[in-house]
């Protein structure tokens, strides 16, 4: 809590509507945030209203003093300004990336006959290429590069190990030209590595029209040998621009961009395409953000804007077309911006169908699987999730679920189960167990009301031990319908909480087809994470709550038979199943083992031993 709330408030109330630049300060006037308004008064005030905020915006807040303000033309002006001042202070709390990983580069070694490499630094002598944010991506255009080229990758040194030993297997499947056999000239092999450069540097368009007139012209002065090596490498050239993603002549000049969120962790990934090639791929964790477009602005300017002490040629380039996997507010503005910076146009767009869309998918699949490695999860987890988020239009990512089913045979053994699942995955350390009391004939309405009243009841008791009782889920999903989601609503509101609330519907097979509200059905994607998440979900709470349902009708049937035997009554009975809890551990007890645990006599146990045997 920030005791300068009062003043802060006071403060803001005076504010300008006009567009502008805030600096909040701490009480070392040290500015610590620097954001940028349409209208300074809305955006000011937005921090100082008792209003739930990320974790990041509350310890932000929280250490506020003092703030100032300067007033701009336009928006245009506030995002400029917002970008220079962010460059001189560097805000503690706004966003810097944090690489994923190192920077690698494709090194050309020295000598008559070099190799090309992906390697993480520039130690060895050699020529090098990069730096590329994705050591994934040099070593791609490495393969390619020699396939392409049919150069050497195995570990003989030329010209010292010419004509020893056999040739390859890839020189017999035309993989390699053999350099080996000692009949590839240096001047030969120069040539070859001197166009793989250009290949590496220009994509494969280039390649593809410059070996197209170099084996015209050697078709035409009839050098007929060398014309069809060229053809082979046309090929070859060809034949690698098919692959699915490293190779994409639609995207010319081209930044794809999508971010992954689970909780507080958000992580950016970049597809940097150019010439028709994925040249780099990058992935950054970044700082919260209050919505995706913030998430996605702040990440764009701070990428092709700002001086990091990583910076390289590839991070200050902007290209012509960078698509988001979400729409952005100041769409306009930013484009404005970054055609200033890069003094060519630059469009700004979001793709829904085709090519791009795909590579949205890509990209967003790389920012999850980032993700998932630094929460120890799996990508299909957190997109999941992520996913979840979006279609329910959650204002959090529902990192915990607890979902509740009604099991019962008849007005008889009507029971509850209630799992949970963390971060995607089934945490069976907080299941719980529910028998209905309120319910005298079968209701599951009611009997789902009951639930839900006393598993919250609990979290409100301060005697409460239970760890599992004491933290709010992020998320509640019910195994039903639209009638249980309206029938646990009123509990929630009486309790005084605001809990996401679905119910999940299956269909005549029994299979999870929609999410239920209170008004109607959200439809689910078959193909989507999500789906799968929820099916796992339904699928997990329907086998624990039918498992306690068997069992207890089980206990319950035992315990009946029981009463029926002269001198045993419920208690008994009770204490009995209590003591052996399974139909192994009841037939593994003697008749001295049954008097002694009852306190009856010798006659009595023989019966209930009896009794037992026949079950």
């Amino acid at each position: 809590m920030n005791d300068r709330l009062p003043f802060l408030r006071e403060k803001v109330s005076k504010l300008t509507s006009a567009p502008g630049v805030y600096r909040m300060r701490d009480k070392n006037n040290k500015i610590i945030y620097i954001g940028k308004a349409k209208n300074l008064k809305n955006r000011v005030t937005s921090y100082f209203r008792d209003t739930e905020h990320t974790p990041k915006v509350e310890k932000m807040v929280s250490l506020v003093f003092d703030f100032d303000f300067i007033v701009t033309e336009n928006e245009y002006e506030a995002l400029v300004l917002e970008c220079s001042l962010i460059k001189q202070e560097m805000p503690k709390y706004n966003i810097k990336l944090k690489d994923v990983r190192g920077y690698s580069y494709i090194r050309l070694s020295d000598g008559l006959y070099p190799r090309f490499s992906a390697v993480m630094n520039e130690q060895k002598p050699g020529e090098y290429f990069g730096p590329y944010m994705s050591h994934y991506i040099a070593s791609q255009t490495v393969r390619e590069v020699n396939r392409v080229f049919l150069l050497p990758t195995c570990n003989r040194r030329f010209p010292e190990d010419f004509a020893k030993g056999r040739t390859c297997l890839n020189f017999h499947i035309n993989l390699c030209m053999g350099v080996c056999t000692g009949t590839i000239p240096a001047d030969y092999y120069s040539e070859i590595i001197a166009e793989a450069k250009q290949y590496i540097k220009d994509g494969s368009e280039t390649s593809v029209e410059r070996l197209t007139a170099q084996m015209e012209k050697a078709a035409e002065e009839l050098e007929f040998e060398r014309a069809a090596l060229l053809r082979n490498r046309l090929t070859a050239v060809k034949k690698a621009t098919e692959r699915q993603y490293i190779i994409d002549d639609e995207m010319k000049d081209t930044d794809v961009i999508a971010l992954s969120r689970n909780g507080s962790e958000i992580c950016a990934a970049v597809l940097c395409y150019r010439n028709g090639r994925l040249v780099d791929r990058g992935e950054y964790f970044l700082g919260e953000a209050e919505t995706v477009s913030d998430m996605y602005e702040d990440f764009i300017l701070e990428y092709y804007t700002f001086e990091t002490e990583n910076t390289d040629e590839i991070r200050r380039e902007i290209p012509r077309e960078i698509i988001t996997a979400d729409d952005l507010e100041n769409a306009e503005i930013l484009e404005q911006l970054l055609r200033e910076r890069a003094a060519h146009a630059v469009d700004l767009s979001n793709r829904k169908r085709g090519r791009g869309a795909k590579l949205i998918t890509l990209a967003k699949a790389n920012a999850s699987d980032s993700l998932a490695l630094k929460l120890g999860r799996t990508g299909k987890e957190v997109s999941a999730l992520e996913e979840l988020q979006k279609l329910l239009g959650l204002s959090v990512t529902p990192n915990i679920i607890e979902s509740y089913d009604i099991s019962n045979t008849g007005s008889q053994t009507m029971v509850a189960g209630m799992v949970v699942f963390e971060n995607g995955r089934p945490n069976k350390k907080f299941y719980k167990k529910f028998s209905i009391k309120t319910q005298s004939i079968q209701n599951d309405y009611a009997s789902m009301a009951e639930v839900i009243e006393r598993r919250f009841r609990r979290y409100f008791d301060e005697d409460e031990k239970d760890g599992g009782f004491k933290r709010l889920p992020d998320l509640i999903l019910l195994d039903g319908g639209i009638g249980q989601v309206n029938a646990v609503k009123p509990v929630l509101s009486d309790l005084g909480l605001d809990i996401p609330l679905f119910g999940m519907v299956k269909d005549s097979k029994h299979r999870t087809r929609a999410i239920a509200t209170g008004g109607g059905e959200i439809a689910f994607p078959a193909n989507k994470s999500a789906f799968f998440l929820v099916t796992q979900i339904q699928d997990e709470v329907h086998r624990f709550s039918i498992t306690y349902q068997r069992k207890k009708h089980k206990k319950e049937s035992l315990s009946i038979g029981l009463t029926a035997i002269k001198g045993i009554g419920e208690k008994k009975a009770a204490k009995l199943l209590n003591f052996a809890k399974t139909k192994i551990e009841l037939k593994a007890l003697t008749t001295d083992q049954i008097a002694k645990i009852l306190g009856v006599k010798s006659e009595t146990a023989k019966a209930v031993l009896n009794y037992i045997a026949r079950i």
